[in-house]
């Protein structure tokens, strides 16, 4: 017997991933930039993306099982809001999480906590009774610790915090100065509380990774900080009950900065040794065909 058809949608902040699939392997696939279709409104992002699928794969595809990991949907209640949202196009079973959440399934796991850490940071899971447990990802202004902007947030108060002891910029702070371009620290300052986007903030994060490589032990502390903070988000979920068997870290930072994912892997093995962590190496769009070929 074929496969039925099954539908996965990844919406994060910059793209949106839709995938079909037979049953939880990927068939088709496209991509598409999340601005180009969502709104604040949740009523109206379900009519949009249901317009989306529909260009992309016609009538039949309102009746295939649909799952979607949505950035922004923070709440059981936000999540099941969205997915009633949608039942009113789509004919098919439809359920939503949040995107984190499509991390275990896309590694093969039944359940595990999903840490974020890209342009922003977030750990995810559900509990014993089904509901989604968060912690973090209050945006790099309040938190995201451990994401790009957080990162940066952070040399630049160690660098403040250096200028106020008296010392002269060290290579973290003039590899920061060159990457703002920016003269000196209260032109930092100035900069950084002026950002016009947590995106733009974060895109200067590698300067830190570069300063803590050539052997500064400024920005190494700030990185060390960093891998602990996103450690912690695990514990916290841990406290209130979330199982935390398992970890499926992703985001472009954690993925692409070897130093962080180490420190991270460490600091959560020195906490709770019996947590496997595991690095998310496929698509996380693969883990919305999975759940929804299980509706």
């Amino acid at each position: 017997m074929a496969a039925h058809e099954t539908l996965g949608v990844d919406i994060g902040g910059t793209k949106t991933h839709l995938a079909v699939g037979a049953g939880p392997d990927l068939v088709r696939e496209r991509i598409v930039r999340t601005d180009d279709w969502r709104s604040s409104s949740r009523p109206r992002d379900a009519a949009a993306l249901h317009e989306m699928v529909r260009s992309w794969r016609g009538e039949q595809a309102d009746g295939w099982p649909l799952a979607v990991g949505a950035r922004g949907c923070d709440s059981t209640s936000q999540c099941e809001e969205f997915a009633r949202d949608l039942g009113k196009y789509f004919r098919g079973p439809v359920r939503v999480v949040n995107d984190a959440e499509l991390l275990a399934p896309a590694v093969g796991l039944p359940t595990g906590i999903g840490v974020v850490a890209g342009t922003g940071s977030i750990a995810v899971a559900r509990d014993a009774a089904g509901r989604l447990v968060t912690a973090g990802g209050w945006g790099w202004v309040l938190g995201d610790e451990g994401s790009a902007a957080g990162l940066v947030r952070a040399a630049v108060q160690a660098i403040l915090g250096a200028r106020d002891r008296g010392e002269a910029p060290g290579l973290l702070g003039r590899r920061l100065l060159a990457s703002f371009g920016v003269a000196d620290e209260p032109e930092l300052a100035a900069a950084l509380s002026t950002a016009r986007s947590a995106g733009w903030v974060g895109g200067h994060a590698v300067e830190v990774f570069r300063a803590a490589d050539e052997g500064s032990s400024l920005a190494a502390r700030v990185v060390a900080q960093a891998a602990s903070e996103l450690a912690g988000l695990v514990d916290r979920l841990a406290d209130r009950g979330v199982a935390a068997d398992n970890v499926v870290v992703a985001g472009a930072v954690i993925l692409a900065q070897s130093r962080l994912r180490d420190l991270f892997t460490a600091a959560v093995a020195a906490s709770r040794p019996d947590t496997t962590v595991r690095v998310l190496d496929r698509p996380p769009v693969l883990g919305a065909l999975v759940l929804a070929d299980a509706l």
